[in-house]
């Protein structure tokens, strides 16, 4: 037999090969089962033994990995997970690597593509976010778009964990690129890379309704795109997201954290507000860092309710266990003391005013940036730096808008009222007080969200009003620049849903063009360009919108 320059013989190499393959791809979904049922110790148990000698064990073992350090944000998790990735790629290198005679057998494998795939994609994401080099952006971006060719030549194979690892990376990569908006596409295009929603989507439910080694990882990206990301850009179709529900529901056993997570999600996004609590009870204790995504979740369900003291407990609790950004959770503390009464006790004795001017101390970086959110709040606290400060009139309710709150409310008529009364309260207020250099600011944060209430009560005519009051007063303003834009594309969302596809348009393309670093750009472009999608999907006559 051909000995291997290890002295092997490469033929029981090649044995040995294939009869661990099927041997690995049941432990990993043994694996997936115990992490899915909260058994996260014993997951990474089965599978430490052969992260050494097993592609798929040492890939699954890295993506548990990473999904502690998202959670935990605890720097020594992020080191180890990052090493524990680099490990993984260097066990899949060395299958390449173990000599000729067999590597030409794994080619024929193409199985074991998936896993090289898997993990270049990853490097290659990770060469691309963590260096702001333009040099490097551009040769991370070609890694990234060979990753996906490598994807593309696969498909076609009948094997159902090859074709749940391609339908993943083919899926995530073309949504992923789809929501960006063209003036970041035009830089990716550099590289040569396109994306198509509609076709990313079906591949992540083919993957995701399949039982493959993939299908979890599909499903919950999938149930994020769903649950959090179309609804952060007001752009959500929870049909969508209840029929996948409904799926995972028969193919996983849902009793696990991570998905009566989602499970308390969808009923919040149904409007069942009453209902979260009770779905955020994951038994698991092993990894506590659910239990902040759940706080975050009742946080906002509490503020939907106008019930600020129950919202601030919440805020109260992550500002002391969670790592994810201190900044945001100390503002958010602040910003329900002062949705308070002013002679009302503070629990805790704390005070708000104290509070607002510590935030810009937690300031943190990721990748060299500091998220938006924080450099909103950040900028929002900088009132409260003066002796004697000028109060915000209702942050909670602005950065309810940030996160797109008001759509959660618009199914529930009395929490819609609530928080329009809360508005309405604090105009009168603005109205009896001395005026000063925010006050037009301030009135125009009013406009914008009252706009919103007004609109789900289908009082389309008073919400364009205050739409526009907040345009008409673009040169008055001196801090919050982003209102505008936003005001702009709340009214084009208005003409849309009242068929003035056209007026829409102009609105929208004005928005994108005339404004520019303003507080939360991003989002906004984001949501703008998802606009502009959805009216270019829904057009008969393209030729209507040559303008996007």
């Amino acid at each position: 037999p051909k000995k291997m320059s290890n002295g092997k013989d490469a033929h029981a190499v090649e044995n040995s090969t294939k009869l661990t393959l099927q041997l690995c791809l049941e432990e990993c979904m043994e694996a997936l089962d115990l992490f899915l049922n909260n058994h996260f110790s014993e997951s990474l148990d089965k599978l430490r033994p052969r992260v050494k000698e097993s592609m798929y064990h040492a890939l699954i073992y890295a993506t548990v990995m990473e999904m502690q350090a998202m959670m935990t944000f605890q720097q020594d998790d992020i080191v180890t997970a990052g090493n524990t990735m680099k490990s993984a790629q260097e066990v899949c290198q060395s299958f390449v690597f173990i000599g000729q005679t067999l590597i030409q057998q794994l080619l024929n494998d193409l199985l074991m593509w998936d896993t090289f795939c898997f993990i270049f994609q990853y490097i290659s994401f990770t060469c691309v976010f963590q260096d702001e080099n333009m040099v490097s952006f551009i040769k991370g971006g070609i890694k990234v778009r060979n990753s996906y060719m490598i994807y593309n030549s696969l498909q076609g194979p009948n094997h159902v964990h090859l074709e749940g690892g391609v339908s993943f990376g083919i899926g995530a990569f073309n949504l992923t690129l789809s929501m960006f908006p063209p003036r970041i596409l035009k830089v990716l295009e550099f590289a040569g890379f396109s994306g198509d929603k509609e076709y990313g989507l079906s591949q992540l439910h083919e993957g995701a309704t399949t039982h493959n080694l993939r299908s979890m990882l599909c499903a919950l990206l999938l149930l994020c795109h769903y649950t959090f990301l179309t609804f952060i850009l007001g752009t959500a179709h929870s049909q969508e997201m209840l029929s996948l529900w409904c799926y995972q529901k028969k193919d996983f056993s849902c009793q696990g954290a991570i998905f009566l997570f989602f499970a308390g999600r969808a009923e919040e996004i149904k409007g069942n507000i009453d209902e979260v609590s009770l779905k955020r009870n994951a038994s698991q204790q092993q990894w506590k860092q659910f239990h902040h995504m759940c706080y975050w979740e009742l946080m906002w369900c509490f503020t939907y309710k106008c019930v600020w003291r129950m919202a601030y407990f919440y805020a109260d609790l992550l500002s002391k266990e969670s790592r994810w950004s201190k900044a945001m959770y100390v503002y958010m503390k602040a910003a329900y003391l002062s949705m308070l009464a002013p002679g009302e006790a503070r629990p805790f004795g704390e005070d708000e005013v104290e509070l607002f001017r510590q935030v810009p101390h937690f300031k943190q970086k990721i990748a060299g940036k500091s998220p938006p959110t924080e450099k909103f709040a950040i900028r929002k606290a900088r009132r409260y730096k003066a002796s004697c400060p000028v109060r915000l009139p209702v942050p909670v309710l602005e950065m309810m808008y940030m996160w797109n709150g008001f759509s959660m409310i618009s199914k529930r008529p009395e929490l819609n009222e609530g928080v329009l009364q809360t508005l309405v309260e604090a105009e009168r207020t603005l109205l009896e007080s001395a005026g000063n250099e925010y006050s037009v600011d301030d009135r125009c944060v009013i406009y914008l969200l009252k706009g919103l209430c007004l609109k789900n009560k289908g009082l389309i005519q008073a919400a364009e009003e205050c739409f526009r009051l907040v345009y008409n007063s673009e040169k008055k303003l001196k801090f919050d620049h982003y209102l505008v834009p936003n005001a702009l594309l709340e009214l084009s969302v208005v003409y849309m849903d009242t068929g003035r596809k056209e007026e829409a348009i102009k609105l929208l393309l004005k928005a994108k063009t005339n404004y520019k670093e303003y507080s939360m750009e991003s989002r906004t472009q984001f949501r703008i360009h998802a606009a502009l999608s959805k009216l270019k999907a829904d057009s008969s006559d393209q030729d209507e919108i040559t303008a996007l």
